[in-house]
């Protein structure tokens, strides 16, 4: 089968059809022929371009190779020979139009969603009534009882009223569980203790509440608040509760309202609660005020004898736990023992009339959890007969009406306007060394109590 045309290259438009001898077709007229043989027509027209193969204008050269691509691509008949010559007819030329364009773009959406914005713009959570989150936090209604924390941890005045309405509603509710405070240095293994101890409690029926005290940034003053990511198994426990805290500046190792939060978890039902601090060193005492059985994890290897017997945190401490007694870490962990066993005789007797106890223990292997358990059921037990359990809770009951009291003057003083415009104005006379620091807190103090009477 053999098809003829005449082609006009001004236009690139089919003029006629034809047996002529084969000479040049431009590339154009190849496509415009195969587009007349498969859409039937026989009539001189202009047709699109087909599969993207134009190529440049001035190639007119007939090429075989292209061709058979064409060919090829369209499924062409095998016997099927496509003949063209040039004509430079311009009776039939027009306009030449390209099938190429590019389309109108869609309208470009604008660079704030007003949506979601009127919508994070609403305001927040309504306030509840003290009474019903009280209701909801007996319930074991996990909302309501982190939504009293956050009340309970914020600083806006409206908040710490109704914080303290929960609370004084909670207080005859609290009271009936086991406070243990677990504390070390940095990297002594503490979440990753406290996730291993949890579960053994779990395991036996008893519901825990997990208070994870997290350091804060003393220039950003934020908090990480990962010590949850250690705990996976613990954290998916329908019988544990685990909620991180920043320390925000506190000393000590435990937030502020580390206190008013145990009321609250002892109010929802949880019969053991773990205050986990942030892990300071020797000075890290606070949480010895606010626990009934206080834990000091510690490294094999970390220190010699003489590290035993220095007074401050160790000698506050219940127990003595020499943690990660797995591996290569055995030898160094048993000679510690020895050592710590050895200091722990040089301590005066404890109000308490218990002998501190040193064990060692593994949270990868869970060897010795269930020890730690017995020693700190036998230490409630002691302290319960001989009336030392009762007499320390009443002793922590005034340790912290004083904190409370320390707090509010702490807070009511820096609250007068008075007072802070004199700030301002001292702090600069500090700057030009016209006056000491101590002559400057006594000015303050002296304008605070001049205006408070």
């Amino acid at each position: 089968m053999i098809l003829s045309f005449r082609v006009n290259p001004a236009s690139s438009q089919i003029v006629n059809f034809g047996s002529l001898s084969p000479k040049r077709m431009t590339e154009r007229a190849q496509l415009h022929c195969l587009a007349e043989y498969f859409r039937g027509l026989n009539l001189p027209c202009r047709f699109p371009v087909l599969e993207r193969c134009i190529l440049e204008p001035h190639n007119q050269t007939f090429n075989p190779y292209n061709l058979s691509i064409i060919s090829t691509r369209l499924s062409l008949p095998p016997n099927l020979n496509i003949q063209a010559t040039m004509s430079m007819d311009s009776s039939a030329s027009k306009p030449f139009k390209s099938a190429l364009r590019v389309n109108e773009g869609i309208e470009q959406p604008p660079s704030v969603n007003l949506g979601a914005a009127q919508h994070f713009s609403k305001p927040g959570r309504k306030l509840l009534l003290p009474e019903q989150y009280v209701e909801g936090i007996t319930r074991g209604n996990r909302t309501l009882l982190s939504q009293a924390i956050t009340l309970i941890e914020s600083s806006l005045p409206a908040h710490q009223q109704l914080a303290q309405n929960i609370i004084s509603l909670c207080l005859p509710l609290s009271g009936n569980s086991i406070r243990i405070g677990i504390t070390g240095v940095p990297g002594v293994g503490k979440s990753t203790f406290i996730e291993a101890f949890g579960k053994h409690l779990t395991a036996r029926g008893r519901k825990i509440a997990v208070l994870a005290i997290d350091p804060s940034s003393s220039r950003s003053r934020g908090s990480i608040l990962g010590d949850k990511t250690r705990m996976e198994e613990l954290s998916v426990d329908m019988h544990a509760f685990i909620r991180p805290s920043p320390a925000s500046g506190s000393l000590g190792g435990v937030a502020r309202k580390t206190r008013e939060t145990i009321i609250l978890c002892e109010a929802a039902g949880f019969d053991t609660i773990l205050v986990e601090t942030v892990g300071v060193g020797q000075s890290e005492i606070a949480v010895h005020s606010m626990v009934d059985f206080f834990l000091l994890l510690m490294l094999g290897g970390a220190g010699d004898e003489l590290q035993g017997i220095k007074r401050g945190i160790m000698e506050m401490a219940d127990a003595v736990v020499i943690n990660k007694a797995d591996g290569d870490n055995l030898n160094r962990v048993t000679i510690a023992m020895a050592e710590l066993r050895s200091a722990l005789h040089y301590f005066p007797p404890t109000d308490s009339g218990w002998q501190p106890v040193c064990e060692a223990c593994s949270s990868l292997t869970k060897a010795g959890i269930p020890r730690i358990d017995e020693m700190i059921s036998d230490y409630v037990a002691f302290t319960r007969a001989n009336g030392y359990f009762a007499k320390r809770r009443l002793s922590q009951s005034k340790q912290i009406m004083m904190n409370v009291i320390d707090q509010a003057l702490h807070d009511h003083f820096y609250i007068q306007p008075d007072i802070r415009r004199m700030i301002s104005k001292v702090e600069a006379e500090l700057q030009e060394e016209k006056i000491s620091a101590y002559v400057a807190a006594q000015l303050l103090l002296e304008k605070y109590f001049s205006s408070s009477k």
